[in-house]
């Protein structure tokens, strides 16, 4: 019998934005889930807007590392998830948003014309961490991998399953996704554990100069008066 499935909700302010506190409360659920099926969902009407750009505005140098790696720790818990993972996008998603989309198994996003998805880093002038490049590089198809990360635009629900950033659209995602994560959970558990670890092993690992180059460029720029400076003009847009 397959063990019971487990819903994991993304629920914070600034609609559900990853600051520190909420990424933190998705780390505690991901190790209460203890491998049983996951379905990953939004609070309200959105998914999640990304990363909290008003934390990230506080940040000195050492804070922002921190905040930096716990995003880090959050993509390899949930990448590495043991057992079947859908995510039931039901709203916005947007760079970590769509982020945490990109590291579940399978994907499904409501199909509303006004929705949008994408990974907008380029655009905030904020250069990729190593690791949520290298997740795109897996999830994303290659041929629309330049125009995904580059591009840095949002895209509605057909464009989004064209592209790659999920597996179906629906009206009422959570329903669809919920049956797709009982076709998976029906799946062996030992045996799905066993093949899904096969398939990402190494995708996630950073070479020493990756992690160096972390460290040394991509932290210290996203400290950086013209970022810093970026992140507030977009906040007072959102006000």
């Amino acid at each position: 019998m397959a063990d019971a499935p487990y819903e994991l909700t993304i629920d914070g302010p600034g609609r559900n934005a990853l600051g520190t506190a909420v990424m933190q409360k998705l780390l505690a659920g991901l190790r209460e889930g203890g491998g049983r099926p996951l379905l990953l969902r939004g609070a309200g009407d959105t998914f999640s807007a990304g990363l909290d750009l008003k934390e990230v505005a506080s940040l000195d140098q050492p804070g922002m590392e921190r905040y930096l790696l716990l995003l880090d720790d959050l993509i390899d818990a949930l990448y590495g998830y043991a057992g079947p993972t859908v995510a039931a996008v039901n709203g916005h998603a947007i760079a970590g948003g769509c982020v945490l989309a990109l590291c579940c198994d399978l994907g499904v996003m409501r199909d509303e014309a006004s929705l949008r998805i994408g990974l907008n880093e380029v655009a905030l002038g904020l250069e990729f961490p190593p690791k949520i490049l290298a997740l795109a590089r897996r999830r994303i198809p290659p041929r629309w991998l330049e125009r995904v990360v580059l591009g840095a635009a949002l895209y509605p629900p057909g464009t989004a399953r064209e592209l790659g950033f999920v597996d179906e659209i629906a009206p009422d995602c959570v329903a669809v996704a919920r049956q797709r994560l009982a076709t998976l959970a029906a799946h062996p558990p030992r045996v799905y554990a066993a093949t899904k670890r096969a398939i990402h092993h190494g995708v996630l690992d950073l070479s020493a100069e990756e992690r160096s180059h972390f460290r040394e460029t991509v932290v210290p720029a996203w400290c950086g008066a013209d970022t810093k400076a970026r992140i507030r003009a977009v906040l007072e847009r959102r006000r």
